[in-house]
């Protein structure tokens, strides 16, 4: 059954400009909705002409954007010996090696970005099924698995962000917050789309960027011309 939408919502659809729109057009569009009483998420998503079944086509990977993205995450590191303090120091909020993989055994999941060190993969992909879904599986591709635990901790804590395509040729990530001031969020903006043009597979075929859309929690979308 579809959600209903809210009085909120439909509101701010009445007002959303038509059309694509240059990229100073769209975020005072989706700063313009009319306001919540939380500082709501604001979320990138491009439609990419790759083909998402072919391992050379497939996006994943990280990148810390110009300003952040006004949001402390939670990060935990599978490490052993000095590497522990480390990562504490760095700001992990949970470290170990076994008793914290039976921990997530156990059903705990309340940390947004997972880090490991090289070594402690092997015991770490048994929460492949776990964590693999809910896209927090360390990977080498993204960053989180690495030598440097401290630094990789240091760098997701202070709002680093991980990409990966969908099914569907799609990649979604957050660009900041609402509170944003306008040239904060272009500059997240552009940097993300510079950078996912630089990784375009040289297989993928056709219009690599097909549709760019901005839009904020619980609000609708506004179309952005990157051509």
């Amino acid at each position: 059954m579809a959600k209903s939408m809210s009085k909120r919502y439909k509101e701010c659809l009445s007002a959303a400009p038509d059309g694509k729109l240059g990229m100073a057009e769209a975020v005072k569009a989706i700063k313009g909705f009319q306001p919540t009483k939380f500082d709501p998420t604001i979320e990138l998503v491009l439609h990419l002409g790759i083909d998402p079944r072919q391992a050379d086509q497939a996006l994943r990977g990280s990148i810390s954007l110009p300003h952040g993205i006004g949001k402390a995450r939670r990060v935990i590191a599978f490490c052993e010996g000095e590497d522990v303090d480390k990562a504490k120091s760095a700001g992990a909020a949970e470290t170990g090696s076994d008793e914290l993989i039976k921990k997530i055994q156990g059903g705990w999941t309340d940390f947004d970005v997972a880090i490991a060190t090289p070594a402690m993969m092997k015991s770490v992909s048994r929460l492949g099924r776990i964590l693999g879904p809910q896209g927090k599986m360390p990977s080498p591709k993204a960053g989180t698995v690495t030598g440097d635990v401290a630094a990789a901790v240091a760098e997701y804590a202070a709002g680093k962000v991980e990409y990966r395509n969908d099914d569907g040729g799609n990649v979604h990530v957050p660009v900041g917050k609402a509170s944003f001031d306008e040239q904060k969020l272009i500059e997240n903006i552009t940097a993300f789309i510079d950078h996912v043009k630089r990784l375009k597979p040289s297989t993928a075929k056709g219009t690599y960027i097909k549709k760019v859309c901005l839009s904020a929690t619980m609000s609708p979308s506004v179309q952005l011309d990157v051509a």
